[in-house]
């Protein structure tokens, strides 16, 4: 999640448990420090743009790691802060919670996040939040706040940090919710047009839980189906894009590229331009633009060259997504302007378009 809701995270979690023996201020500010610390990690640059986008949200996200730093900082809180001196269970509640709720917070959203590393690298994501969600952060918010004006303990503002902590939270769980509504609407809508996927993953649209982008991706096509959570599943709009550039390497040749596509689980997206092969991530970001999209190689003869990769940045939104986005989050079936040609009619054959997988042997 953005930095911001972090902060207010921890800061809440910390007035929530040390606030009594420290006070409200001091603890909303301890604990915005701790629930922003495992994001220091996009300080350290590992040396190209892909190995930064996928190593980021490792060991410094690893709950076993908070796990064992839990006692040299809980040390550090009890000996700064006199009310915690002789409450070293409380110190140490306030340390491991608000560095694993930042964590386990991360893995709502789609951008994989290590868990359990050093036990295993594997990235968890459950993609049912957006990075950025106002109804999830707002809570939250204005919990830290009360806490930073108040300055001392009150039972009044442990009802109001309970009552955030226990409404965000049930934002979390209806965005579950939410999601498995979204994902059935989509495999119901891609059955009725006669589609098959083989991987699909449904993820909400920016800032809100109400309108999904559900990614279904079969071979050398992807689809974008945009379904409005409280719509019917015949209120769904298909797009079709290809997937796989023409005349293209195979990924294994080319370790980036390969890494990006492992990272992605699959949902990703090749393109060719002038200077050569791009790879993005279809997770992030809208079509044509991704968040995390990369040149990785060029063209040498016949033959192609695995090259630094280059992070393409593009524009985050094209025109119409704005007033789009607002209208289809409550229910309107109007089609995305940015991708109106692409989008999927049984009629007009979209598909025999597409260009073939490239073979890999």
């Amino acid at each position: 999640m953005d930095s911001l809701t972090q902060a207010v995270l921890g800061a809440t979690i910390s007035v929530a448990v040390a606030g009594p023996k420290i006070g409200a201020r001091k603890a909303a500010l301890a604990g915005a420090v701790f629930g922003t610390l495992p994001d220091l990690d996009v300080l350290y640059k590992h040396g190209d743009p892909v190995s930064n986008f996928v190593l980021h949200r490792g060991w410094s996200h690893s709950l076993l790691v908070h796990a064992a730093l839990t006692p040299l900082i809980g040390e550090a809180l009890m000996r700064l802060f006199r009310g915690l001196r002789d409450r070293r269970m409380a110190a140490y509640a306030t340390v491991f919670l608000c560095l694993t709720t930042h964590a386990l917070l991360d893995a709502m959203t789609i951008y994989g996040t290590r868990l359990l590393w050093p036990l295993t690298d594997t990235p968890f994501g459950v993609g049912s939040v957006f990075i950025i969600d106002p109804l999830y952060t707002l809570p939250l918010l204005g919990a830290a706040i009360w806490a930073l004006t108040a300055g001392g303990w009150s039972e009044r503002l442990k009802r109001v940090t309970a009552g955030a902590l226990v409404l965000s939270t049930l934002y979390l769980g209806w965005s579950l919710a939410a999601q498995r509504i979204a994902d059935g609407k989509a495999r119901e809508a891609l059955a009725a047009a006669g589609l098959d996927a083989e991987q699909v993953l449904a993820t909400p649209m920016p800032f809100n839980t109400l309108l999904w982008r559900t990614i279904a991706v079969d071979g050398a096509v992807y689809y974008n189906i945009y379904q409005p959570v409280f719509g019917d599943a015949a209120s769904a709009r298909i797009h079709a894009h290809p997937r796989l550039a023409p005349e293209s390497p195979c990924l294994d040749t080319l370790p980036h590229a390969a890494t990006v596509a492992a990272f992605s689980k699959g949902y990703y997206r090749t393109l060719r331009d002038e200077d050569g092969l791009r790879i993005a991530d279809l997770r992030m970001g809208v079509t044509p633009s991704f968040v995390f999209d990369f040149r990785v190689a060029a063209p040498e003869g016949e033959v192609w060259k695995e090259i630094l990769p280059e992070r393409i940045r593009a524009p985050r939104s094209a025109e119409g997504d704005v007033a789009w986005l607002l209208s289809a989050m409550f229910g309107d079936t109007a089609v995305r302007p940015a991708e109106a040609a692409s989008l999927f009619d049984a009629e007009r054959k979209v598909l025999a378009a597409l260009p073939d997988v490239p073979s890999c042997g």
